[in-house]
């Protein structure tokens, strides 16, 4: 066959084919690539990105997430993540700063995404610490306050600002040494998602380019509108709150029938905020929960009154109904705990095993003084070459991280037992032996799924503790203040491994994201422990299920232990078997909406979210699912608009709503007391009021 005419001139159309192919790709590539845009600012070294205005900045927005993170713990529970508010937040402060610094002429050092992520590490660990330190679960359930609300009232420790802060000083930080050297085999060779470290990061990005910084400004705006909304809105209603179960967070919005089964909406900005940044599945499943429990079980178990349980026995007692609604519960938190435990184990374990496999890493692990293979890094793109070499530019020692971690492990097997003599300190060696491995666990678990297992390795700590003490010698405290020690370590491995994602995109120096770690963990351990006091303080009947902040975890977990201790003895009767058939049946609907795959298992509830309201009741549900119709409605008229600007509406009104209690703290510490009572009485208390005034 003849050659074409092309080929004899020389010119190979194959080849040209691939080249004008690859100079497409290239060109696509540079037009994707977020380092091109910030090519020709410099980076600024570790010491740099650690600024006097981000650790002010910090501090503030750490009091303010605090607040919010305590109020949420203390309600029910369910906390959101908070990153993309603090992102903002923390952008538009030092922005505005940096700007009256530059007209002023004295501005020397630019405002740069490092330094925003070094403010969003430090802000969420702070405010990570008023959800790890348990505050709203295994801390408060060792009082009196919740103990008598249970079958045993011995095992109890009186709460003390000093202790507290002790405590956690001495077991927040050795989870930051356990994964240390491991970073690089997370981020680099891994290449774990770690997806809410990565959104984090994608959004800081974005505010520091033109056109980012145009959208922040109007989610700044829009932020400010519904803080000031919500702040006002719960300063209005505390002036009807003037005795119990007053105002507008007891009006019987679906009827008095309906308000007597905790269904009703309260008026929350708080919760409608939050129903507006949780997915849909989540508000809906908290909402079929409450149906299930408070619509249907309850009312049926309460019929056996006289039969199942002693008919003199209260509404509160662990021996009559409220057994039931907490027991049951507890057994669909562990059946979803245990399924999910044993889920994320066996993918971490399936994937470290291929990774190790197939990478041909099994000699050794990657840890983070290993630089990656020349050749490797030839083949990845501009971003990763760039995000890469700065990545492992400034190292973290191993030596120092183990170093520091058998330090901290001796310091707190020395004191933890002065702070509670029923946790020995051989009880604490065990736990740090384990520690380590079950902290990669979670942060590799956590890099895979964006999910964070510290209250189930919690959860293990009770039991194994709780029982191993026994009852006889503080079984309860051994495994309450167990559960502390083990799930403040692995909270901030993950914690942690998610900033060095966020640092990885962003170029943040990781010794720049450990130290704001460790300043921003500090922070926490003195800044939520008061925040914690002055709702203890202020609020006479927290901790109280009809209370405004009923605590309902705390509960939980003090119970927890009780199984652990004592066995099932306490329960009333068919308890143990609701206890079995819900545990199976949280298990089954996990299995379920994995077989099904994402297509149908979004439709199917989740089990943890439908656990909630069997205890406290509906009404948040019914408010985080107005915030779910808001946004469905928002994005039907105007996704574009919702998608941008919905985060930071519903971060108003979280932010607004809990920053209100701040003031209504002091001045029930104070003894001002609102003017008014607004009161919605039952049918039959209505009548003798009509009687009265007809007579």
């Amino acid at each position: 066959m003849g050659k074409n005419e092309g080929e004899e001139n020389g010119f190979d159309p194959e080849n040209h084919n691939q080249e004008e192919g690859e100079k497409k790709k290239q060109l696509k590539e540079e037009e994707l690539s977020v380092e091109r845009v910030f090519e020709n600012q410099e980076v600024p070294s570790w010491r740099k990105q650690l600024t006097v205005r981000a650790f002010v900045v910090s501090f503030v927005l750490s009091i303010l997430f605090s607040i919010i993170v305590m109020k949420l713990n203390l309600t029910t529970g369910i906390i959101p993540s908070l990153n993309v508010s603090a992102g903002l937040l923390g952008f538009f402060f030092v922005k505005t700063w940096t700007k009256l610094l530059h007209k002023s002429g004295l501005l020397r050092q630019p405002f740069s995404r490092q330094e925003n992520t070094v403010i969003q590490t430090c802000v969420v660990a702070s405010s990570g610490i008023a959800y790890s330190g348990g505050f709203g679960s295994y801390l408060f359930a060792m009082t009196e306050r919740i103990a008598k609300q249970s079958t045993d009232t011995l095992d109890v420790k009186k709460l003390s600002l000093g202790w507290i802060i002790g405590f956690l000083f001495i077991v927040s930080f050795l989870g930051l040494f356990s994964v240390v050297p491991l970073r690089k085999i997370m981020i680099i060779d891994f290449k774990l998602t770690y997806p809410s470290g990565t959104a984090t990061a994608h959004l800081i990005n974005s505010f520091h380019t033109p056109q980012g910084a145009k959208l922040a400004k109007k989610q700044v705006r829009e932020l400010g509108k519904f803080f000031t909304f919500s702040f006002l809105w719960g300063f209005f209603q505390w002036f009807y709150t003037a005795g119990d179960n007053c105002g507008f967070a007891s009006f019987p919005s679906l009827g008095l029938k309906a308000f007597d089964n905790k269904f009703f909406f309260d008026f929350s900005a708080t919760y409608v905020g939050v129903g507006m940044i949780c997915p849909y599945i989540v508000n809906i499943s908290v909402l079929l929960g409450g149906i299930i429990s408070w619509g249907l079980m309850w009312p049926l178990i309460e019929d056996r009154k006289g039969d199942w349980y002693s008919a003199d026995l209260g509404s509160g007692s662990f021996s009559g109904i409220q057994g039931y609604r907490v027991f049951i519960a507890i057994a669909m938190i562990l059946g979803d705990g245990l399924y999910n435990f044993i889920k994320v184990l066996s993918r971490t374990l399936l994937g470290l095993f291929h990774q190790l496999r197939y990478k041909d890493v099994s000699s050794e692990l990657p840890v983070a003084d290993h630089s990656s293979d020349v050749s490797s890094q030839s083949q990845l793109s501009f971003d990763d070459k760039r995000r890469t070499q700065l990545f492992l530019k400034d190292q973290i020692p191993i030596m120092f991280a183990v170093g520091g971690y058998v330090a901290i492990a001796a310091i707190s097997m020395a004191t933890l037992p002065h702070i509670f003599h029923q946790l020995k300190w051989y009880y604490i060696l065990v736990i740090y032996i384990f520690a380590p491995a079950l902290a990669f666990c979670n942060a590799y678990g956590c890099g895979l799924t964006d999910w964070s297992l510290a209250s189930t390795y919690g959860k293990l700590a009770i039991f194994t503790i709780g029982a191993w003490a026994g009852a006889a010698h503080g079984g309860v405290l051994a495994g309450l203040a167990a559960c502390g020690v083990m799930m403040n370590i692995v909270s901030t491995a993950s914690d942690l491994m998610q900033d060095f994602k966020t640092g990885y995109l962003t170029l943040a120096s990781p010794r720049s994201m450990f130290v704001s770690q460790i300043i921003g963990t500090a922070m926490g351990c003195v800044i939520s422990p008061c925040v914690f006091w002055l709702f203890y303080k202020a609020f006479d009947d927290l901790g109280q299920p009809e209370s405004q902040y009923p605590a309902p975890y705390a509960v939980v977990y003090r119970n927890m232990v009780l199984l652990g201790v004592k066995g099932f003895s306490s329960l009333p009767k068919n308890c143990l078997i609701l206890c079995y058939v819900f545990f199976g049946a949280a298990i089954l609907i996990n299995l379920i909406k994995d077989l099904v795959g994402k297509k149908w298992g979004r439709f199917i509830p989740l089990p943890m979210a439908m656990a909630i309201p069997f205890y406290i009741g509906s009404y948040f549900a019914i408010d985080m699912c107005v915030g779910s119709l808001i946004l469905f409605v928002w994005e039907k008229i105007n996704k574009a608009k919702a998608d941008a600007l919905a985060p930071a509406v519903a971060s108003g009104l979280i932010c607004g709503d809990g920053i209100w209690t701040l003031p209504a703290s002091i001045l029930a510490l104070a003894g001002v007391k609102p003017p008014i009572c607004m009161k919605f009485l039952s049918r039959g208390n209505n009548a003798k009021v009509d009687k009265f005034l007809g007579s």
